[in-house]
């Protein structure tokens, strides 16, 4: 392996791990939520509008949506390396696309659910 392949690879490793952190934190704070809005005995209609049009859930969401992004095609890129015969180029592309597709629907659904509150 070159030099710089083995940056590339240490860099990935190191946007894993830290993408992994910051997803640990999210899923607390989403799970945390979730089990405060089912034990208060709030509705989905309720929680819409608690939530919908606040700067600070989709904010915290568009974290959480750009954490994935970084982190799950990372961990496919890995695993299609090690499952399958695919060029690395084309192991590469595919994980982009992923990481491409994860981004825009990950950060459609928080901007939707964002202008529910009629922001």
């Amino acid at each position: 392996m070159s030099a710089p392949n083995i940056q590339t690879e240490a860099r990935l490793w190191l946007a894993q791990r830290v993408s992994a952190m910051v997803l640990a934190v999210c899923i607390a704070v989403h799970l945390g939520t979730i089990v405060y809005a089912v034990r208060g005995g709030l509705s989905a209609a309720e929680i819409i509008g608690r939530v919908a049009g606040s700067e600070a859930w989709f904010a915290f969401y568009s974290v959480f949506v750009i954490a994935v992004t970084v982190h799950a095609p990372i961990g496919l890129r890995a695993i299609l390396n090690e499952m399958t015969k695919l060029p690395k180029t084309r192991v590469d592309l595919l994980c982009f696309l992923a990481a491409v597709l994860l981004a825009y629907l990950g950060l459609k659904v928080a901007w939707r659910f964002y202008m529910l509150g009629g922001a």
